[in-house]
């Protein structure tokens, strides 16, 4: 799908992953930015990357301000405050009202996580791979809640008729933000990172393939809705990382601690989102070096 001249709704637009896709997508289309903008400079800043922003509250499901005709939804939406009611009515009931709002709309693309898989010792995630409360001690209410989103997707898709892919996104970052910039800041601060036993190797994703990938999951929209994993093939543990990372800032070898209550690895069969764009714009070495130099000490 050519994102040139399009309407697009994308919800989430404040999170890790919203803003630098807002404003990839607003160079070539009108975007329409869904969310609450408690923060006022988190919304100045959309704006002044010429993305037009509408206060919603996703946990009322109240979209009776935003216009109905769009042609592209990408709904990013979540939140992560371990109150059952809550994270379920945005992360998954929310959803359903959205794809109801937006059900004339050419595709929908609703973000999951690599969170819905069942930990399984570091073996690679295939998207028919069994799912389980990945983040349970960490986020109790994260995986089942994207599970719970998953499910409300694939029942709009065939409800409405409305064309859906299910893009499971696996621990993104880019220049600004990202879970590799708490590690560097952790270790400049001398503080433990805690990491599962299992080897916490994940597959990082770069803002800019994250945006370069938008059109080719959507083009995948379909009824009944495609489920893909979302993330580039470049595996590397958090030890890793943060190896690299003190490297190039010289603050001092990273105090890696293993515990059963971290996060553990999510390792993507990506050969799918291979196959769709195999050509991969930042490897993770770049990128991690390019958000370190964006945050001198």
């Amino acid at each position: 799908m050519e994102l040139r001249n399009k309407t697009i709704a994308v919800t989430g637009p404040t999170g890790m992953v919203g803003p630098p896709l807002c404003k990839s997508l607003a160079a070539d289309n009108r975007v329409i930015a869904l969310a609450r903008f408690s923060d006022p400079d988190a919304r100045a800043d959309l704006e002044a990357g010429g993305v037009e922003c509408v206060a919603v509250d996703f946990a009322a499901a109240d979209f009776s301000a935003v216009p109905r005709d769009v042609d592209v939804v990408v709904n990013l939406a979540v939140v992560k405050t371990g109150d059952w009611k809550t994270d379920l009515a945005v992360c998954s009931e929310a959803a359903g009202h959205l794809m109801s709002h937006f059900r004339d709309a050419e595709a929908f693309l609703h973000c999951s996580s690599g969170a819905v898989y069942k930990p399984n010792g570091g073996r690679p995630f295939a998207e028919d791979s069994p799912h389980g409360d990945h983040h349970a001690h960490m986020m109790p209410t994260y995986s089942i809640a994207k599970i719970a989103g998953e499910s409300v997707a694939r029942f709009g898709a065939l409800e409405f008729g409305l064309p859906t892919v299910i893009a499971r996104l696996n621990v993104p970052y880019g220049d600004a933000a990202g879970w590799p910039l708490f590690h560097l800041l952790m270790m400049r601060a001398g503080m433990d990172i805690e990491v599962h036993p299992d080897g916490a190797r994940y597959n990082l994703i770069h803002d800019a393939d994250i945006a370069a990938d938008v059109p080719v999951l959507l083009d995948q929209a379909s009824v009944p809705a495609t489920t893909l994993n979302w993330a580039s093939p470049g595996l590397v543990s958090v030890a890793e990382w943060c190896d690299y990372m003190a490297e190039i800032d010289g603050c001092g070898p990273p105090k890696i601690v293993e515990s059963d209550t971290a996060i553990p690895s999510t390792v993507m069969d990506t050969g799918r989102i291979q196959a769709l764009r195999p050509d991969r714009l930042v490897g993770w070495r770049d990128g991690i070096r390019r958000l370190v130099e964006n945050h001198p000490a």
